[in-house]
């Protein structure tokens, strides 16, 4: 019997605001509907999160006070528990898997953000991911002060979206240099445009995949 061929797998990313996530959800959909008639199944989930163990430590991130280094073990603790139990086996069976955030994340937030070095980052990379990476990583792009405006307008802001503008300028750049260095991987898309603009690339974007 002939193995399942490997299933795709996208991630999206970008700072607390960029309007990712809303995306993430019509984006499924549209894609769900293209993926059915080969049969194919889609798994949407997100980082930190993902599995039980995984969405409890997402609450301690995003609520409890830590060390940058102890924020950054538990981001990697929740990663293993997702790839290992939700992901790899998904892709193993052919399905495709659409992510809210990945490891782009960790090098932007607690890299760009906070300051923790970059090596220390790619080496736990290395260590849980063993070389695995996504396929495709859409990432919205938009200014801090922007995105800023948009976060307050919609509810309780977490520690992160508490964060200056400061703060999601580095994220930012950390993104921008990171889809700089790979961009046989990622597509920037501009999140200052309308929702449906950015739905009309989208689309072209599912048509290519």
């Amino acid at each position: 019997m002939d193995q399942p061929t490997r299933g795709q797998w996208i991630t999206f990313e970008g700072i607390d605001g960029a309007g990712k996530s809303m995306q993430l959800s019509w984006f499924s959909e549209r894609l769900l509907e293209r993926l059915k008639p080969f049969g194919i199944s889609l798994l949407t989930t997100r980082e930190p999160g993902g599995t039980p163990l995984s969405e409890t430590i997402r609450e301690w991130l995003l609520r409890q006070p830590m060390q940058l280094e102890t924020e950054t073990l538990l981001i990697f603790a929740a990663r293993s528990e997702h790839l290992a139990t939700v992901i790899q086996p998904a892709l193993e069976r052919g399905d495709w898997v659409l992510c809210d955030r990945f490891t782009d994340a960790t090098f932007a937030y607690q890299g760009g953000g906070r300051g923790l070095a970059c090596a220390r980052i790619a080496a736990l990379e290395a260590w849980v991911q063993q070389g695995l990476q996504p396929d495709l990583t859409v990432l919205f792009d938009i200014p801090a002060e922007i995105a800023s405006a948009r976060r307050g307008a919609v509810r309780t802001p977490d520690k992160f979206e508490s964060e200056s503008h400061a703060f999601f300028t580095r994220v930012r750049d950390a993104y921008l240099r990171r889809a700089r260095k790979a961009p046989h991987r990622f597509v920037r898309i501009d999140a200052t445009r309308s929702v449906e603009e950015i739905r009309q690339t989208l689309e072209k974007m599912i048509e290519k995949l």
